[in-house]
């Protein structure tokens, strides 16, 4: 189970809601659209400082990993040539990167930066502007469906990374590792 998905099911359990369902509906809409959809009768600041605290704690203490090859990637690259667009905060994506020894970005687009996320390409675009690069030389690389569905949206070249087909990628990778060579090869044309 990911760490995300582990999240949002402590935080259904603290309010008595069924963890799959809201995992379901916090994978389509934003925290605060989830919340009024499941949780209509909280306090949605209150709904959403817990959800602060449980992903703060996961960013501190949570068991995981990066995709295999991504240290090797990230080092490889150009600190001018790479960004990273999260739907997460700057402060926990740090975090992250530390504990597992990733290079950090130069360009780091994170909930914070954006009015709307993913699938909205915002977070894409602003990457692209702060990259000095137009959207159509962009590669993005996603785990996510909506992800995929933002960097579409852009006009970006998208391609999955991950053992679930996403729709509407121009490629699909069963993992990182698999997409490394092609990648190299995209950034060297």
């Amino acid at each position: 189970m990911s760490n995300l998905r582990r999240v949002w099911r402590t935080w259904a359990d603290h309010y008595g809601l069924d963890g799959e369902r809201v995992w379901e509906c916090a994978m389509r809409t934003a925290p605060l659209a989830t919340f009024a959809e499941v949780a209509a009768d909280q306090d949605a600041a209150g709904c959403l400082a817990k959800l602060h605290e449980l992903e703060d704690e996961d960013a501190r203490s949570g068991d995981y990993s990066a995709f295999p090859a991504a240290a090797e990637l990230l080092r490889a690259l150009p600190a001018e040539a790479w960004g990273v667009v999260t739907g997460n905060y700057r402060h926990r994506t740090l975090m992250r990167f530390g504990r597992l020894g990733l290079p950090v970005p130069r360009v780091l687009v994170d909930a914070s930066s954006v009015r709307q996320g993913k699938p909205e390409p915002e977070g894409y675009l602003a990457a692209a502007q702060a990259l000095g690069r137009a959207a159509a030389d962009c590669l993005v690389i996603e785990d996510s469906a909506a992800g995929v569905e933002a960097g579409v949206r852009a006009r970006m070249s998208v391609w999955s990374v991950g053992a679930i087909a996403v729709d509407g990628a121009h490629r699909q990778y069963q993992s990182l590792e698999a997409a490394v060579p092609d990648i190299r090869k995209w950034l060297a044309e």
